[in-house]
This record gives C-alpha cells, sequence and structure tokens, in this order.
C-alpha cells in the first residue's frame, strides 16, 4: 500500500488531508503532540513510518493566531525549526526515504505589498518577526542534502475551507454586523481553497522534475474591501460595521492574537504552478465562497 507521512496532521489542513490521502488510497501516518499518534519524541517511530514513504507532508507548528509575546514567539519559532530539523535527520537515517518531502512555509515571507504582486521569481523578502520565522524556517528545510528525497516548500497563503481555519471568525464577523472594511481595506488578501492545496500537493508529488519554492496561493488575490464585500454577499448580509486600525488593536488585545493577521497586505501570485502547468480548481473567491458556504 502507498504510504504518506503527516507531520502536525492533526489540524484544520491535517484533518482534511488525511480523509482525502485515505480516499485514494494511502495508508496514512501523522507524527503530533497528540495521542494516538506517533510523537515527536519517537525517533524510532518517526523513522521507521518514513520508510518507503511516497511523501512525507511537514505541517507542525505552533499557530500564530496568538500574541506576539516572548514565549509564544519562542514557541513558533522552535515549533517550525525544530521539528524540520528532527525530520531532516530522519529521512537521512532511512535506508528507503521519502520520494519527495514538501514542507510548509508561508506567503507572509514577502514583504507588505499594495503596490505590486510578489512571485517566486521576483517578490521581496519583508521583515519582522513573521518573517524571520519564515526564513529560518525555509534555511532549516534546505540546509539538508537529501540526493533521494525531492524537496519543495510550500508557502501558502490563507487558507480558506469548511471545517474550521479562518472561515470561522470570518463568518461570525459577518453574521454579527461586524463584516466591513477593516483597517484603509486597501491591503491585499492572498487565499486558497483547501482542495486546491491538497490538488497542488499531488501535482507536484507526480512532478518528479519539480523542486524548490512554489507559491501556493489562488491566482485572483482581493483587497481587504472585496474580501469583505464577497463575504457578506454569500452570506446574504447586507451591512457591515468598518474597523478601523485602533479598533482591531484593542480587539486583537482582547482575543489575544495580532492585527498582522488582517491588516498586512499580502499581494501573491502562483507563477510557478501556473507556469508548469497547474489548474485551479477555485481560481475566485466568489467560488470558493460559493463552495464553502453551501449547505
Amino acid at each position: 500500500m502507498k504510504k504518506v507521512v503527516l507531520a502536525g496532521g492533526t489540524g484544520f489542513i491535517g484533518h482534511y488531508f488525511k480523509s482525502k490521502f485515505e480516499k485514494i488510497g494511502y495508508e496514512v501516518h501523522i507524527i503530533s503532540r497528540q495521542s494516538p499518534y506517533i510523537s515527536w519524541d519517537d525517533q524510532n517511530g518517526i523513522k521507521e513510518a518514513l520508510e518507503g514513504a511516497e511523501l512525507l507532508v511537514n505541517l507542525a507548528g505552533k499557530s500564530v493566531n496568538c500574541r506576539y509575546n516572548e514565549k509564544n514567539k519562542q514557541e513558533i519559532m522552535n515549533s517550525r525549526v525544530q521539528t524540520t530539523t528532527l525530520l531532516g535527520e530522519s529521512v537521512l537515517a532511512c535506508k528507503n526515504p521519502p520520494k519527495a518531502w514538501m514542507n510548509s512555509s508561508t506567503a507572509t515571507i514577502y514583504r507588505h505589498s499594495e503596490d505590486r504582486p510578489m512571485t517566486e521569481e521576483t517578490g521581496e523578502i519583508g521583515s519582522g518577526f513573521s518573517v524571520d520565522v519564515a526564513t529560518a524556517w525555509e534555511k532549516t528545510f534546505f540546509s539538508f542534502d537529501l540526493p533521494e528525497t525531492r524537496q519543495i516548500a510550500l508557502r501558502i497563503a490563507i487558507v480558506l475551507g469548511k471545517e474550521g481555519g479562518v472561515m470561522t471568525p470570518y463568518r461570525n464577523l459577518a453574521r454579527f454586523g461586524m463584516g466591513g472594511v477593516q483597517g484603509s481595506g486597501r491591503q491585499m488578501f492572498s487565499w486558497v481553497h483547501i482542495e486546491d492545496l491538497f490538488q497542488i500537493i499531488l501535482f507536484l508529488k507526480d512532478r518528479e522534475d519539480l523542486s524548490g519554492i512554489f507559491n501556493c496561493s489562488a491566482p485572483h488575490p482581493v483587497t481587504n474591501r472585496e474580501l469583505m464585500q464577497k463575504l457578506r454577499s454569500a452570506m446574504n448580509v447586507r451591512f457591515g460595521l468598518p474597523s478601523p486600525g485602533w479598533l482591531l488593536e484593542l480587539g486583537a488585545r482582547v482575543i489575544k492574537t495580532e492585527t498582522e493577521l488582517v491588516l498586512k497586505s499580502r499581494w501573491v501570485l502562483p507563477e510557478r504552478l501556473e507556469q508548469e502547468g497547474y489548474v485551479f480548481t477555485f481560481k475566485t473567491l466568489d467560488n470558493a465562497f460559493q463552495h464553502i458556504l453551501s449547505k
């Protein structure tokens, strides 16, 4: 039976991937801090799971939906760098290592951009804590020389799907009349439907000639103003109060998160994927919302 290993596979994306991989006939092994999965402390168990695997997908990392105090910042960084290091060492120890290793990264690695889109070739790396995490994550991943394992870093935009993720808070905002413009409304919102993210992984798995960095984002990002308007329209909500920056900062402190998650302009295009022939199922936000918000 074909085998795939999902590291950090118990979250919103991991649950979806596990179900989809099993439906197409894969044996799925999950590495997680949660029982009853393979523990991150069980190096022999990790190596055994990786032996003969067709694919390793690493999704591990503490959620960035928290306040960036020193404790949380350290955990966010360590949970990415340490797990990637452990996986690299385990792949090196395998007699029959995975054919491909796809490691999460983030589209947040690019600078705040309202002037032009960021592609793999022309994108400019930003600055600040989130960017430091992303660059350390990718540096750790590509520091391993793995002659038998293709390495692909997935710079993933904000993932939209039915069963959780950011759609839950966004739906609640619209439902309770707070679904207006956030901040200036000019900041760009790059996104990807969870089904496309899964199909991108299958596409890259089958394309043995491809490696390196790929932007995983739909080809039609929108402004925050468009995002909130389209969300209200899809939910049949006529009105949404705007949220200026000072109010967002106040709210972020109350719910223990950061305004960067809403106010940073992420304008990212999937140039390499489209050049290589990947065709998106959900190209526009209207398509995605229609699917996600249907009963």
